[in-house]
């Protein structure tokens, strides 16, 4: 069976910035049995902390697209955040807004593989994990990797976000 296209686009993406996971080996995308749309749900799912699990959030930023990665233990603290990035209203974007500028649905949206790059921000407590994962553009995809990779290979600034 062939994988879902968004797959294809985010392990191309992955593949093309020599992403690694926490042990120093090519990040790969692995297909879970069933979805895993939120944090919990993915980290039950692969025996972690939910922690550990990037959650990609994508956010209306003054009608800009904004992709969090925050830790799956946080909440943003959309106030503080908007005031430290200066815009003037920042606010979770609909599944349309997010589907037009990621391709894909939300509760897999990944980190890169997008049409086009988006401004992230990555929550600096998944710094303390060695090991992350992501989601791989549909909600049952997921991948292992670090957090010095989800800030080199989204070009993504270190952020507080809760």
């Amino acid at each position: 069976m062939q994988p879902h296209p968004n797959v294809r686009a985010v392990q191309d993406a992955l593949t093309a910035a020599g992403t690694l996971d926490g042990a120093g080996e090519p990040s790969t995308i692995r297909l879970l049995p069933d979805a895993v749309p939120t944090a919990a749900a993915a980290a039950e799912a692969l025996d972690v902390e939910v922690g550990q699990i990037a959650n990609s959030l994508v956010f209306d930023a003054d009608d800009a697209p904004l992709l969090v990665l925050t830790s799956g233990a946080h909440r943003v603290d959309t106030a503080s955040l908007a005031a430290s990035i200066g815009v003037t209203r920042l606010r979770r974007a609909s599944p349309e807004f997010v589907r037009a500028h990621t391709g894909q649905p939300i509760g897999g949206v990944a980190p890169l593989g997008h049409p086009h790059p988006l401004r992230t921000l990555v929550d600096t407590a998944l710094a303390t994990y060695p090991e992350i994962w992501a989601a791989g553009g549909v909600p049952q995809a997921v991948f292992p990797t670090t957090y010095a990779e989800l800030l080199r290979v989204t070009s993504g600034s270190p952020a507080e976000v809760a």
